[in-house]
């Protein structure tokens, strides 16, 4: 069976039957779908343009850059940054985790730069008419976090809501994932409301849940984040965990209703044979539906980390990885 014709049988299943069908064990979860080329990515945002031109940004130097026309064939090219910031110096030496999305005529460029283990972190913004390499302007600092605070300003995700309303969730292992709303005539935080909200948290055992994406389907909100280790290659045990919400700013309760504030988290994507800590995820919605987008580290090739890709199917009210 052809993989187009695999989306149209999966996305026409009926609710209960796909229930039966969600991963019970690791074993059950799907293999990325076919990538081809320069697939050596960490923590990777894509957009489609509206000429059908794919463009992944991802973790490392000035921001890596890959392209695609079909979804499978990538090929990479420069940074997206030619000339770091002189302002990065302050926190790292490079970018990470980039988030781009397209509003109003223009592609915008989030990011992070920070050192490894470190909450002395900065939040960036970009702009670009394109999308390209080289084209970013950059706009400064959006938002930072000190050795003296309890959060970590990294690996940002704007989500606009139905409203107009926008909002920036970041964050990593300290205090978990937080929320702070943006003004849509900077891109930076709204001076109305300049409350921290907190989305997900680990109060006992590991700290560990970063690498959040929000989205809204069916009239609740998601949350995606990613759990546990990062950045080990074989020995990475991340995975990909998500609840909802009735509100964007909370509080999520997974599958089960356990709050994603206290240990919570439905498994979206997890280990599962030579695909080891799959996370870093990004939510992007192409014409055959939504994909995950997410980094995991190859068993097969040392544990390098590659690009995965896969179409979620939302029929029983939770994202289901095919």
């Amino acid at each position: 069976m052809s993989r187009t014709s695999r989306r149209a049988l999966l996305l026409a299943v009926p609710a209960a039957i796909l229930l039966a069908l969600a991963p019970s064990t690791a074993s059950a979860y799907p293999d990325p779908g076919t990538v081809t080329g320069s697939t050596v990515v960490h923590d990777p945002t894509m957009i489609r343009t509206s000429a059908g031109r794919y463009l992944l940004y991802a973790t490392g130097g000035g921001l890596a850059y890959r392209t695609s026309t079909d979804r499978i064939a990538f090929s990479s090219g420069s940074d997206a940054f030619t000339t770091k910031p002189s302002w990065w110096s302050t926190y790292a030496t490079e970018a990470w985790a980039p988030d781009i999305s397209y509003r109003g005529g223009k592609y915008l460029l989030y990011y992070a730069v920070s050192t490894f283990g470190s909450n002395k972190s900065a939040i960036g913004l970009a702009g670009s008419s394109t999308g390209l390499p080289g084209s970013w302007s950059d706009y400064g600092i959006v938002y930072t976090s000190t050795s003296a605070g309890d959060y970590n300003a990294i690996d940002p995700n704007l989500f606009v809501d139905d409203d107009g309303k926008w909002w920036l969730s970041f964050g990593s292992w300290w205090t978990g994932i937080k929320m702070i709303r943006i003004d849509p005539s900077t891109g930076k935080q709204y001076s109305g409301d300049t409350t921290r909200y907190s989305l997900a948290y680990r109060p006992t055992g590991t700290k560990a849940v970063e690498a959040s994406y929000v989205v809204k389907r069916n009239g609740y909100y998601y949350l995606f984040a990613s759990y546990d280790t990062c950045c080990a290659g074989t020995s990475s045990t991340y995975k990909v965990k998500v609840g909802r919400a009735t509100g964007v700013t909370g509080p999520y309760y997974d599958k089960s209703g356990v709050a994603m504030t206290n240990n919570g988290g439905t498994a979206v994507l997890e280990t599962h044979g030579s695909v080891i800590g799959p996370g870093g995820q990004s939510i992007m919605n192409d014409s055959d539906g939504d994909l995950i987008v997410y980094h995991y580290y190859d068993g097969n090739d040392s544990g390098t980390p590659k690009l995965g890709i896969n179409l979620l199917n939302w029929s029983t009210g939770w994202p289901v990885a095919y």
